[in-house]
């Protein structure tokens, strides 16, 4: 298919050429751009981090280790999604986010996995409960209290039910959410109590005292999580290095 017409001894472009070129400039335009995000992907210096972690690290853990890299990196770009775990899970298999800030480990082996800290769950009651000047308890010790959870399949909920059946426990739920602060004003409401991580001093809740859970396996690790055999861009790299040093020091 001829694209050029000769016209007194010129050749000139017909309609299916400028139709070519109109496609071919689309093309190297596209081109251009498809070579300047993969060397802004390849540079440590920027770049963007597609980040998941958990809802009950969004208002204190993310923004602060994001605040600090930030410092020494102010360039980097971070896609944010919060979800359950299970969720975050499998958006990292399905390769729409780089890594995680999740808890507890998943357990597929598909994962690499650094642990950064581990929160210790503690019971949540109403200050003026009975059991709220307790310096630990058992669940069995809270077994006739109504129960406040978060809905599965939140991670915390897994490690929750699992504990209960250690303790040969059917809890009496009185409500179900997807939030710990919700979980949090409930409780201070006076509708039950609830498992739940204990909080950093300056984020308790008003009204709700935490009392230390000595169950066995009465832990949630925190830690980071991507995928087995995909190699890491620069930068997300270099977002792993910064978290694997400073842990929990990073706060």
């Amino acid at each position: 298919m001829p694209l050029f017409d000769r016209v007194n001894h010129r050749l000139q472009l017909n309609d299916y050429g400028r139709i070519m070129l109109e496609h071919t400039r689309r093309s190297l335009t596209e081109l251009h751009s498809a070579s300047e995000r993969i060397a802004a992907l390849r540079n440590p210096e920027t770049g963007t981090v597609r980040l998941g972690f958990l809802h009950s690290l969004a208002s204190w853990f993310v923004p602060e280790i994001i605040r600090v890299f930030r410092e020494s990196a102010p360039r980097v770009k971070f896609a944010l999604t919060q979800a359950p775990s299970e969720d975050i899970v499998a958006m990292l298999a399905r390769g729409e986010i780089d890594v995680a800030v999740i808890g507890p480990r998943p357990a597929a082996d598909e994962f690499d996995w650094y642990e950064l800290y581990v929160e210790r769950l503690c019971l949540a009651v109403p200050e003026s409960h009975p059991l709220s000047g307790r310096a630990t308890i058992r669940l069995a010790d809270a077994s006739d209290n109504a129960f406040i959870m978060l809905r599965r399949p939140f991670g915390l909920r897994k490690l929750v039910d699992e504990l209960f059946a250690a303790a040969d426990v059917v809890p009496r739920i009185v409500f179900e959410t997807i939030e710990i602060p919700t979980i949090e004003g409930l409780v201070a409401a006076g509708f039950g109590v609830a498992v739940v991580p204990s909080p950093r001093p300056t984020k308790e809740t008003e009204g709700v005292r935490y009392v230390p859970l000595d169950d066995v396996g009465a832990f949630r690790p925190i830690g980071l999580a991507w995928p087995v055999g995909r190699e890491p861009s620069p930068v997300v790299t270099r977002f792993l290095t910064f978290l694997a040093n400073r842990g929990q020091g990073a706060i």
